[in-house]
């Protein structure tokens, strides 16, 4: 696939090499000149030049991306302008990096087909952990829906996943199981799988019958 990542900060840059890495052909735009310099590891082009001007982006032919990523940090007026030509420009598939609530509002109303916060999402993924412990880790689907890797409540230990019946009492799939002993992912599980101490489940569902489900 062909990307383009505006916006060369850290996060950007972050997102440009690990696309570069999985060998995908990655543009790295930037005004800043030693942003650019350093990109020229990490990308396939990198271009200095003003993504927020409309005829920059179109000497950069930047409709022949499949993706472009807008990740101008704290420059509003910048990245709403980038994301506002980007749409018009016709791009079917604009990502966008919000700093405040209202930037995210902005950025999906002038066409970002979707729009990132960072820090609201590490803050929510943190506080998920901090109050409760049987969480590893988050992925919010959509509002209200998660994926979770969970270490499995004590009461979970012993018993097969027919016998906690986690769908039925609560609406909550078990996608996966990550074993240590012996070291695997086991998809889908099925229904006698009897769960260890030592296994995390990887689970999909409402994130109040998830809380509900790993509190202590």
């Amino acid at each position: 696939m062909k990307f383009a990542v505006i916006g060369l900060g850290s996060f950007g840059s972050n997102v440009a090499r690990t696309l570069y890495q999985r060998g995908h052909e990655v543009v790295a735009i930037d005004k800043d000149k030693d942003k650019i310099e350093e990109a020229k590891s990490f990308s396939s082009h990198a271009v200095l030049t003003d993504a927020s001007a409309k005829e920059n982006l179109e000497a950069l032919g930047i409709t022949d991306m499949d993706v472009v990523v807008v990740s101008l940090g704290s420059a509003m007026e910048a990245s709403i302008l980038t994301v506002l030509h980007l749409h018009e420009l016709g791009l079917k598939r604009i990502v966008a990096k919000a700093s405040t609530e209202d930037h995210s509002k902005i950025l999906d109303a002038v066409g970002a087909t979707e729009v990132i916060n960072p820090e609201k999402d590490m803050a929510v993924r943190t506080a998920l952990k901090l109050t409760s412990p049987h969480i590893l880790e988050c992925l919010p689907l959509m509002s209200g829906v998660s994926i979770e890797e969970i270490a499995p409540p004590e009461r979970f230990i012993g018993k097969s996943l027919r016998d906690l019946d986690l769908r039925n009492k609560y609406g909550i799939q078990v996608i996966a199981v990550r074993e240590l002993i012996p070291e695997r992912t086991l998809y889908v599980p099925p229904a006698d799988f009897v769960i260890k101490d030592s296994d995390v489940l990887i689970v999909m569902g409402e994130e109040k019958m998830l809380e509900k489900v790993t509190a202590s």
